[in-house]
């Protein structure tokens, strides 16, 4: 690993984590970030993002990208950036893997059913989910609850995209008996962790829909970003079809929207001076972004996305259905809560809301095909798509 630059976060200024380690930290020669790097890679949650969804609900076709291929993607970008501009790639590593941890089944639409059935609990929120899940829900130690991660990766996690203003009831709860500064920006290496999710979804979610069949080349073309990407890579492989050159577009366009970032960034910080994390965090501003230019771009290709994949008929039936499943189980489980599986009915709460926050809990955590199979158990037959 590069030397830290002095604005880096530094394993061995860590603020700690909020349990005490019985005995010391003595399975092996790793820092503070290393080992909560580790501890995510091993957890529950990290692993049941293989049956979560990233952009298409339960796709059968192994070529399509999920939440945990999406989150290994992301961490591949973040830490190249990170070894860039001098950051701790661990720290990044941890930001990236874990961001998506807290999202329900079905992704997004799942998502919203959740929030509308938990409203007068308080509603769901997936980044809050994501600490709740690593701080309380997955449990595989035996002297304290959750995976006892540093100070560092809890911040990052909750202020990845900036301040919280109006923290949700889950993450208020964390912020309580663990406070993460959530009015302060966070350290660089979760603003990166955020822009390299950016990165990474803009762009193999292009890969994804095309393979998919629900955008079509040319259409994408139309954006200025990837009509520029799209250029050079012609001129590189000008005698191929374009359906061969769809991977080369999607790599030649994250190495331009990487060196922007990187550049721009490395303004940002020669402009700020920081001397410290600390001075990261009271800069009252990110410090790692686009340039306005590409920001610009950036933001035109989104609303191509949501125009035309996430709002594409197709999609928008799947996730009609997606919400559906989701609703009803939220409201069998509440009416009758006796369908819970034992380890679950056995801590159920007795008092509202957090009997309907232990549901959302339950339900938050299952994969798309596990919800599939719970609502055919507890409320009936569903018909969903094969996959893709």
């Amino acid at each position: 690993m590069s030397p830290l630059a002095p604005y880096a976060s530094d394993p061995a200024a860590s603020r700690g984590r909020l349990h005490a380690v019985i005995g010391g930290e003595t399975r092996g020669p790793r820092d503070a970030f290393q080992r909560d790097r580790d501890r995510i890679i091993h957890s529950i949650s990290f692993r049941r993002l293989r049956h979560k969804t990233q952009v298409f609900v339960a796709p059968d076709g192994d070529h399509f990208r999920v939440r945990l291929t999406h989150s290994l993607e992301v961490a591949q970008i973040g830490r190249t950036i990170a070894r860039v501009l001098g950051l701790n790639e661990d720290l990044t590593e941890a930001l990236c893997l874990a961001h998506d941890i807290g999202h329900p089944p079905f992704g997004h639409s799942g998502e919203a059913a959740l929030k509308a059935a938990m409203k007068d609990a308080g509603g769901f929120d997936h980044n809050a989910h994501t600490l709740r899940t690593l701080c309380l829900l997955d449990s595989p130690y035996p002297a304290f609850p959750g995976l006892n991660l540093s100070w560092e990766t809890l911040e990052g996690l909750a202020k990845h995209n900036g301040p919280v203003r109006y923290p949700t009831w889950a993450l208020r709860a964390i912020d309580a008996e663990f406070p993460l500064d959530l009015q302060g920006y966070s350290s660089l290496e979760a603003q990166v962790a955020a822009l390299a999710d950016d990165i990474a979804y803009d762009n193999h979610d292009i890969d994804d829909g095309i393979r998919a069949g629900l955008l079509d080349i040319e259409e994408v073309l139309d954006q200025p970003l990837v009509a520029r990407s799209w250029e050079r890579v012609r001129a590189r492989f000008p005698d191929l079809p374009a359906r061969r050159l769809t991977g080369e577009l999607i790599r030649e366009q994250i190495g331009l929207m990487v060196n922007d970032l990187i550049a721009e960034t490395r303004a940002r910080i020669a402009d700020a001076a920081p001397r410290t994390v600390e001075d990261v965090r009271a800069a009252g501003r990110p410090l790692v972004g686009f340039s306005e230019a590409m920001a610009a771009e950036e933001r035109g290709l989104k609303r191509f996305m949501y125009a035309k994949l996430y709002h594409h008929p197709v999609q928008l039936a799947v996730a009609e259905t997606a919400g559906r499943i989701v609703a009803a189980l939220a409201a069998a489980y509440r009416a009758d809560p006796n369908l819970l599986p034992p380890e679950w009915r056995a801590r159920l709460p007795e008092e509202e809301p957090w009997r309907t926050r232990h549901i959302g809990d339950f339900i938050a955590g299952m994969t798309d095909r596990y919800a599939v199979a719970r609502h055919r158990e507890v409320v009936g037959p569903v018909e969903m798509p094969d996959g893709l």
